[in-house]
């Protein structure tokens, strides 16, 4: 039976929303886009608003607002524009809307996305630090809404797709892949030193944004995953790994207690994760491209080198201890990361600077939101008090 979603998108201009919007052209009787917000890139808000004519978008701030008003004066079709946090809370929970994408950078998409999940709204969920941030709290309460919380990140989808239907406790462990981003080959933590900000946004398989890119470089990407998966599947820490599989064409495989694995294949491309989560349950043809497996030839796989990246290590430790740690490893890595990205630090600094502020603040069990915020702002200031005190200069 066909039907037509109608979808927020938090998060319009990056490169998820991008192609959630490659997806809303190619399946215009399928998906029509009811709201969307974007703080970076108002021209493209304002292009985006005039092709989809949605009822209410979202930008940054008021001035943001009053010129695309402007914008707007002699427009057929003029939206309702509101902006900051208050503006995305409110489109989050949008009446006529069937499904929020949240495909916000970092934390600014956690109280959008309890709010929608409040409202007993789908949700389509591309943002891992909300997740990792409050995962047991966002899983409460969807499973109080009844709401569904469909991935998008390209891994979980996968490993989505190959649980449905499944026994859990016929589940020996998950197994998320991973490019090995940039600096697979590379030697020694001398050449890990020597790496520019300009190196690290190279990455060899994805597209993305500078944030993301900096975490698949220095595998946190991969850590927060874990943590993601954790949360959503509900599979202990201990039992999600990590594999490096360069071609980036299996998003994630489940390994059975009899021994059997089950992967998802399929191009590494992110209309596909999008376009499952808009269509599901059913499955259609869309913008995304078959595989041509002999002209592949060879998938490989190896091990990580946790002695020079210690990222997955550091989010295995945060996981099993939950409470307000998986929240102090992210803001703490945002804060890093945005340290080396202005060219402060070095890049092992990052792990480095992570692992010292896990050292040095205490974790919080089962904490509240307000409890989770506090302890994303210390671990922040933490960071920056490394920094400054010249920790590891």
């Amino acid at each position: 039976m066909s039907f037509q979603r109608r979808v927020v998108i938090l998060g319009a201009s990056g490169s998820i929303g991008q192609s959630a919007i490659e997806v809303a052209r190619a399946l215009r009787e399928r998906m029509k886009i009811v709201g969307m917000s974007a703080y970076h890139n108002q021209t493209r808000l304002l292009e985006l608003a005039k092709e989809f004519a949605p009822p209410m978008i979202c930008t940054r701030d008021a001035i943001s607002a009053n010129d695309l008003r402007k914008a707007f004066e002699s427009h057929a079709s003029i939206p309702t524009i509101v902006h900051g946090e208050e503006g995305l809370r409110r489109l989050a929970t949008l009446p006529e809307a069937d499904l929020i994408l949240v495909a916000i950078v970092g934390t600014a998409g956690l109280k959008p996305t309890l709010d929608a999940l409040d409202a007993k709204k789908n949700l389509a969920l591309a943002s891992k630090e909300i997740l990792v941030m409050a995962g047991e709290e966002v899983m409460r309460r969807a499973a109080t809404s009844g709401s569904l919380i469909l991935p998008v990140d390209s891994e979980h989808n996968a490993l989505f797709q190959c649980l449905e239907g499944r026994d859990r406790s016929t589940i020996r462990r998950l197994i998320i892949t991973c490019s090995g981003g940039p600096f697979r080959t590379i030697a020694t933590s001398a050449d890990l030193r020597k790496v520019t900000p300009s190196m690290a946004l190279r990455h060899p398989t994805w597209k993305m944004g500078s944030k993301i890119t900096i975490d698949s470089a220095t595998l946190f990407n991969k850590g927060l995953e874990m943590m993601e998966a954790h949360h959503l599947f509900n599979i202990p820490m201990e039992k999600i790994d990590v594999v490096i599989h360069p071609e980036s064409i299996i998003h994630s495989m489940v390994e059975f207690v009899d021994g059997s694995l089950l992967a998802q294949l399929s191009h590494h491309e992110m209309t596909f994760p999008i376009q499952y989560a808009i269509t599901y349950p059913e499955r259609i043809h869309g913008p995304c491209s078959f595989l041509d497996l002999p002209s592949i030839g060879a998938l490989h796989f190896e091990e990580p080198r946790h002695e020079l990246f210690p990222a997955l290590r550091l989010a295995r430790e945060a996981g099993i201890s939950g409470g307000t740690m998986p929240a102090i490893l992210n803001a703490a890595n945002e804060k890093a990361v945005e340290l080396f990205l202005a060219g402060n630090i070095t890049f092992p600094h990052i792990w480095h600077y992570v692992e010292e502020t896990m050292n040095r603040l205490s974790s919080l069990p089962h904490p509240t939101l307000e409890e989770i915020m506090a302890a994303d702002e210390e671990a922040r200031r933490m960071v920056l008090h490394l920094y400054n005190s010249e920790f590891l200069s």
